[in-house]
């Protein structure tokens, strides 16, 4: 998987909203060895990388989502969100969207990047921790 996401970043090029590192950023934050990794990319619409619960603390689900990242085509150019789960973070500075019933088929809270932003991408690695500790302990 890491080798099709290595093609993907070596493919993206054009960069005008330059959040082609923080991708990259959120794909090492996210390799661990207690995660899986799907990585799907759908030509000209959307490329999604998802982080699965390998091996759950606790009794939680083996292979249950606790991060999707989709980098969005745009005409504009290429734009991240991030989501998560909503009973698997908390967004106390209210930067996230409630996406009612919009991540596969439950609610979910999604932090959109469209520029460089380094406060809030520290914000979206903390709910990556924060996502990763829920799904691997709490959520069943």
């Amino acid at each position: 998987m890491l080798e099709v996401v290595q093609a993907y970043l070596t493919r993206w090029q054009a960069d005008p909203k330059r959040v082609r590192p923080f991708f990259a950023r959120l794909l090492e934050a996210l390799r661990d060895p207690e995660n899986e990794m799907e990585f799907v990319e759908r030509d000209g619409v959307s490329a999604s990388l998802r982080a699965k619960i390998a091996e759950p603390d606790k009794g939680a689900v083996s292979g249950e989502l606790f991060c999707l990242v989709d980098v969005v085509e745009d005409v504009d150019g290429r734009w991240l969100s991030v989501c998560f789960y909503a009973d698997t973070v908390s967004d106390p500075e209210e930067r996230g969207n409630l996406v009612p019933l919009g991540l596969l088929g439950e609610d979910g809270y999604c932090f959109d990047v469209e520029e460089p932003d380094s406060v809030l991408e520290d914000y979206v690695l903390e709910r990556i921790d924060e996502a990763r500790k829920r799904v691997g302990t709490e959520r069943r």
